[in-house]
């Protein structure tokens, strides 16, 4: 892979990560050990009555799986990075062949080829 093309990438991934560590802080806290994240439950001003409490719980219901879909998003940007560190980036975890420059420029923390990609 070209430096040029290797940098971009890189470059995109920090960006991602960047962004989604953004939106997670908006409504999640980063754990001190580790790359986990706990939602927090949202608390609202004078809120005293039942109605009030069960928005307040199904608001942290609907946050949840967006936390862990953010949390599995970073983990992979992490790997890309690390793999990108160690010269290691844009072979298939599977068959270990090169992952097509338009697959990583589309999705660059793809661990997996095209052929690969659903396993």
């Amino acid at each position: 892979m070209n430096p040029e093309l290797l940098e971009e990438l890189k470059q995109k991934l920090e960006e991602s990560k960047a962004s989604i560590e953004k939106e997670l802080q908006s409504f999640a806290v980063k754990n001190k050990t580790g790359d986990d994240w706990n939602t927090k439950f949202p608390v609202e001003e004078n809120c005293d009555d039942v109605e009030c409490e069960e928005d307040e719980v199904e608001e942290y219901e609907n946050l949840l799986p967006i936390e862990h879909s953010l949390e599995l998003r970073l983990k992979d940007i992490g790997i890309a990075l690390q793999k990108i560190a160690e010269n290691k980036y844009g072979k298939c975890e599977i068959c270990n062949e090169n992952i097509d420059e338009e697959r990583l420029k589309a999705a660059p923390e793809a661990k997996t080829c095209t052929q690969h990609k659903n396993n």
